[in-house]
């Protein structure tokens, strides 16, 4: 016999179960391999943690996402900080992790590898993409922090460099939570001005944590999409971060990025004055040389008055030859103006209305004498189909003729008078049915019988079934 009192119900055991594991299984750490991992709509993970002895169940919640940089894969192994418990809806044993690192590589260091690959294969750092640095520049946009020393270095080289330049300072955090959006933000901003002809995104030196900010897929993102180009000058030279590879330059340092960006003055002047030296001598040879040329034309040009003397001779000769051309133009003229007045009298309208006259009544006379053979043709024509039209009319008649006399001879055969003719008689009730059984009629009911010759009434006297 069983006690009452030790029956459990399975949601109560469970919950025992649940509680004696929690009570007595501490926190603790596990290591082994991600398996069957999935990421539902609910932000949280849910994975296997498997050897090649054994597998459990574990559940990462998103709160407890915010820490780990990696994207976890199938096949990864890992070490977990976990607390073990029973899921009581469905009686399974599992883990909930609070804490979890690749084996073997640091958590950012594992991240900034698995993002770089990413970006890599999607083609963000192909030098296809890389924006040349302009020529000229007026405007350089410098997003830092405005407390560091990084903005304070950047302008003192471009003052000693070229204080040509007018700097503007996109002030951002470039370190901690959210630095990396705030940096997006101020580069977004920068870009969208149009008043930047390049961007600067610079910060100093630090460890890998201190510069995660750099490392972050939105960063690398936006300065993809910027349509200015920006130069990375993030860290020492021997920090690298995924910004510098999507940058379209990398400078080892902040100040190598200013100097990057504009040429020195010094070089300038000293190309200014020797573009100076240049030009005046070539000024001076341009006008040597058009004195030269000047010089032989005005010993080759003729005194006005011979030059007259030669317009005026010319200008007789022309003169004569107009005369001429004017005079033989106008023979010509006259003798074709003589011709086309004989042409228009042979081609007077009186003579062309009375040859159309002519051509209509002949044309007029053919064309009654054609209708008149038409009408002809065509009436007998009409008396040709109408013979055909009698005849075949008759023809149809005494078709149909000959049709209805076998039809009357057939229902003659089949009229029910014919059959009273040879002996036979019809009855009918007094409703006028006709009689097919002895069941339609009842005794003392009045019926007719009509022969061939007229009708008979009658009343049922008795009724005989054979």
């Amino acid at each position: 016999m069983f006690n009452i009192d030790e029956i459990y119900t399975v949601s109560d055991f469970l919950s025992l179960c649940n509680k004696t594991i929690e009570n007595n299984i501490p926190t603790c750490w596990l290591q082994g391999e991600i398996s069957n991992l999935s990421r539902p709509a609910s932000g949280h993970w849910y994975f296997s943690l498997k050897d090649n002895r054994g597998q459990i169940r574990c559940a990462l919640f998103r709160l407890n996402q915010r820490n780990i940089k990696f994207n976890p894969e199938n096949g990864l192994e890992i070490l977990v900080r976990a607390a073990p418990t029973v899921y009581e809806a469905r009686g399974d044993f599992q883990l909930i992790i609070q804490h979890i690192e690749p084996v073997g590589v640091g958590n950012l260091q594992l991240a900034f590898e698995q993002l770089k690959n990413k970006l890599k294969d999607e083609g963000l750092f192909d030098a296809i993409h890389k924006k040349p640095l302009p020529v000229k520049v007026d405007t350089i946009g410098v997003i830092s922090s405005s407390n560091g020393a990084v903005i304070r270095d950047i302008i003192k080289v471009l003052n000693k460099r070229y204080p040509f330049a007018e700097i503007l300072l996109f002030d951002s955090v470039v370190q901690g939570e959210g630095s990396a959006e705030k940096l997006t933000q101020a580069i977004e901003a920068a870009d969208q001005s149009n008043r930047c002809d390049v961007l600067i995104v610079a910060r100093g030196g630090g460890s890998l944590e201190d510069l995660w900010a750099f490392n972050e897929e939105v960063l690398a993102r936006a300065i993809f999409d910027a349509k200015t180009p920006i130069i990375s000058a993030i860290g020492h030279e021997t920090d690298t971060t995924i910004a510098d590879f999507v940058a379209d330059v990398r400078a080892p340092t902040p100040s190598a990025a200013a100097m990057l960006v504009t040429p020195d003055r010094l070089e300038l002047l000293s190309k200014v004055v020797k573009l100076y030296s240049n030009l005046s001598q070539l000024s001076q040879q341009t006008l040597n040389q058009h004195q030269s040329i000047l010089n032989q034309l005005s010993t080759r040009l003729p005194s006005p008055d011979r030059q007259l003397n030669l317009l005026s001779q010319k200008l007789d000769g022309l003169n004569a030859h107009l005369n001429y051309q004017v005079k033989t133009k106008l023979r010509l003229n006259q003798s074709k103006l003589s011709t086309l007045f004989e042409q228009l009298k042979q081609h007077s309208p009186s003579a062309k209305i009375s040859h159309n006259q002519q051509l209509n009544y002949l044309a007029k006379t053919q064309l009654q004498q054609s209708i008149k053979r038409l009408v002809v043709q065509q009436k007998n024509t009409l008396n040709g189909l109408h013979e055909r039209l009698e005849k075949s009319i008759n023809t149809t008649l005494d078709w149909q003729k000959n049709k209805l006399a076998q039809h009357i001879l057939g229902l003659d055969h089949l009229s029910p008078l014919n059959t009273l003719s040879r002996g036979y008689s019809i009855s009918t009730t007094q409703d006028n049915q006709v009689l097919h059984s002895t069941a339609d009629v009842k005794i003392g009911e009045a019926m007719t019988t009509r022969l061939s010759d007229g009708k008979v009434y009658s009343q049922v006297k008795k009724i005989e079934k054979i």
